[in-house]
């Protein structure tokens, strides 16, 4: 599991790693850190760094700062390397300094050649601002940053992509999107909530782990996944394993139920029973599920997923009730949430329970008013206000329990927003919940494998619900193959 930090959090660590270290070697370690991945982005890309051609895009902070020593390191390596100063008067000394000394040449923002030096190089290192920045990209800098996006040049960022926020990874004007960025210290949450203008993030040790607090928030690995998704034991049967119950479609919405059920049969090998007005439609595809057509009619189970393709109506609203009475953990989703936000009743039902609330923004809007640029704190608050684990459906998925934890999956990948997709998590974190699982962890390992699946369903082309539900159990044997090897 990785940490994640504010840029508060960080500054003050880094403040006094800064303090206990000798004038400069804070600096010229990150850069040595930048200097390598660009180095490796060159003999991918070209070959070797001797002969090519570096940019830096020079900002008046450490993170220019970062760039110019990093410049300096593959001058001496052979690179042709020219660095573009927004702020020249206001550009790192020291760093400056190096290049000069290593041969780089130094142009500023508006010299003639500054534009051509930008879109001519192999890799583009952004530089401008760090974790202090806030806001879009001035004029000059987006004018560059616009014209290498046009030529293909790929960009490097340091730290962070300049102008998106390094708290809630919200852009709300020109900036840069990264091919890949290289951090120092920790994570930051614009990694995980701007995954997609990030690229890949290499991050750099510089000895701030000891000084760090409790993260702000932090992202499941594939490790942590398997190491605590449900398999049977020697022991187990099929209601040892947990049996989970789905409440969800109509005479309308019949595809509602069938993906929900379908994504809780093959997410776990305990037993499902599935009750609701799609009765026959569950059995014809799932048949080994035990299907009713009330709720009524269904038998114990250790969870209920209950909302998709419900209804709005007092039927579905008795049926949303019914199932709260039932006292088990619940996920709940689609029309049960906007039940939710209709019925005080329900909402003060559900307090303090073992709840998994998994909205999209729209969803979450009507519960808990708009999520706003900090999905960080709109999820961790909303769980609070509702003492309820939420989950913040979205490409950079939040879930928030109500003590304060939060986890974040972060999804380069944009293969799972597709209708009935919603349908098929909402099966996966009933079937971990019937399974003993707790609802922040169910969340984030449910919404883990869902990426994995979407993605493998995909293969490189849009695919629908039924097909990502489809690849779960090829998802749960991915993920768990490196701890078979190493017991085999």
């Amino acid at each position: 599991m990785k940490g994640v930090w504010t840029s508060l959090q960080i500054r003050e660590a880094e403040q006094v790693l800064l303090d206990r270290s000798p004038e400069g070697a804070l600096m010229r370690r990150a850069a040595f850190g930048l200097e390598v991945v660009v180095r490796r982005m060159l003999a991918e890309r070209a070959g070797g760094v001797s002969g090519r051609r570096v940019a830096l895009l020079v900002g008046a902070g450490n993170n220019g700062g970062d760039a110019l020593w990093a410049g300096a390191g593959l001058r001496r390596r052979g690179a042709g390397v020219t660095a573009v100063l927004l702020a020249p008067d206001k550009a790192h000394p020291a760093g400056l300094a190096a290049l000069c000394r290593a041969g780089g040449r130094v142009l500023a923002a508006g010299d003639d050649g500054a534009r051509s030096a930008v879109t001519e190089a192999d890799v583009l290192v952004d530089g401008i601002v760090g974790i202090a920045g806030r806001g879009p990209l001035r004029p000059a800098a987006a004018s560059l940053v616009a014209a290498a996006d046009e030529a293909g040049v790929p960009v490097v960022a340091v730290d962070l992509p300049s102008g998106v926020d390094p708290d809630t990874g919200a852009v709300d004007g020109p900036a840069v999107a990264a091919a890949r960025t290289v951090t120092f210290g920790a994570l930051k949450p614009v990694h995980v909530l701007a995954a997609p203008r990030c690229g890949p993030v290499q991050l750099v040790d510089i000895g701030l782990g000891p000084l760090l607090p409790a993260p702000h928030a932090q992202v499941l690995d594939a490790a942590d996944v398997a190491a605590g998704w449900p398999v049977p034991g020697p022991a187990d049967d099929k209601y040892t394993q947990g049996v989970a119950g789905v409440a969800a479609g109509s005479a309308t919405y019949p595809g509602a139920a069938v993906l929900t059920t379908g994504a809780a049969v093959l997410a776990t090998s305990g037993m499902v029973r599935y009750a609701g007005p799609a009765a026959d439609e569950v059995r014809a595809r799932w048949p080994e599920v035990v299907a009713s057509d009330t709720l009524d009619a269904a038998g114990q189970t250790r969870s209920w997923a209950v909302g998709p393709g419900i209804g709005l109506d007092e039927a579905a609203r008795g049926t949303l009730a019914a199932v709260i009475d039932r006292g088990v953990p619940l996920c709940i989703d689609a029309d049960a949430i906007t039940l939710l936000s209709r019925h005080e009743d329900l909402r003060h039902a559900v307090r303090g329970r073992s709840v998994v609330l998994t909205p999209h923004d729209r969803e979450f809007a009507r519960l808990c008013g708009d999520v706003g640029t900090d999905r960080i704190g709109a999820a961790r608050r909303a769980a609070a206000d509702l003492d309820v684990t939420v989950l913040l459906k979205g490409n950079a998925t939040v879930v928030a329990a109500p003590d304060g934890r939060v986890l974040v999956h972060p999804s380069p990948e944009s293969w799972a927003a597709t209708a009935g997709s919603g349908d098929v998590l909402s099966g996966i974190v009933g079937a971990l919940l019937a399974a003993g699982r707790e609802p922040c962890w169910a969340g984030g390992a449910a919404t883990f494998l869902h990426g994995r699946a979407a993605v493998l369903a995909a293969r490189g082309a849009p695919a629908p619900a039924s097909m990502l539900q489809v690849a779960i159990p090829a998802a749960i044997r991915a993920l768990r193959a490196p701890a078979r090897r190493r017991a085999g």
